[in-house]
């Protein structure tokens, strides 16, 4: 079983934003998480919302018997099992998940640590699977009209891209532009812990 510090730092902030766009009492909410990674996050948001079905996702598979571990270990029946997922594929290949079925697509630190094309696959199923007026909701560091700030932003995309010249920090002026051309509108910037944002997504 994986355990990652950075999500055990982020579960709490990352849910208190999820709360103020999802009702935890709301029944039949279908979510599905990109790049679940060790499941901590899967755990604790399921567990805040009991009455949504939850469907954890990851490419690689250390993570995604971690997920089932984790999962299975706190017995939580409202989280389905986790589904191998190359964002890169083509929408119809995302398991099975129907056109316009999900009300929610989260996706929390994957986007600067992977090659462009897993994010512009992202924004691009996002686009056919969301129901309108659905959210798409991303998290990590980015960006902000070419500036990324503070220091320390600056180095870790410079420590990334040393590591793989593919990934590195976005800006969100270009996943704005994404999000627009499948149909999302950039609703919010929310500032989190650790100089971390969450993006606020909702389809057209």
């Amino acid at each position: 079983m994986l355990v990652a510090a950075s999500a055990e730092r982020n579960k709490e902030p990352i849910l208190r934003v999820l709360r103020q766009y999802l009702d935890p009492a709301q029944r039949g909410i279908r979510v599905l998480e990109v790049a679940s990674g060790s499941g901590q996050h899967a755990v604790h948001f399921a567990q805040a919302y009991p009455h949504a079905e939850w469907q954890p996702s990851d490419v690689d598979q250390r993570s995604l018997h971690s997920i089932s571990v984790t999962t299975q270990a706190h017995g939580l029946s409202n989280v389905k099992a986790p589904l191998y997922l190359d964002v890169t594929w083509n929408w119809e290949k995302w398991g099975g998940i129907l056109p316009q079925s999900l009300d929610l697509l989260l996706c929390i630190n994957m986007i600067h640590i992977s090659p462009l094309n897993c994010t512009e696959g992202l924004f691009r199923a996002a686009g056919h699977l969301l129901k309108p007026k659905a959210l798409l909701i991303t998290y990590g560091p980015y960006a902000v009209n070419g500036k990324i700030s503070p220091q320390s932003n600056v180095d870790f995309d410079l420590t990334l891209r040393c590591r793989n010249p593919e990934w590195g920090l976005r800006d969100t002026a270009f996943l704005e532009s994404l999000g627009q051309a499948s149909g999302l509108l950039l609703e919010k910037m929310v500032d989190m812990p650790a100089n971390n944002k969450c993006l606020i997504f909702r389809k057209e």
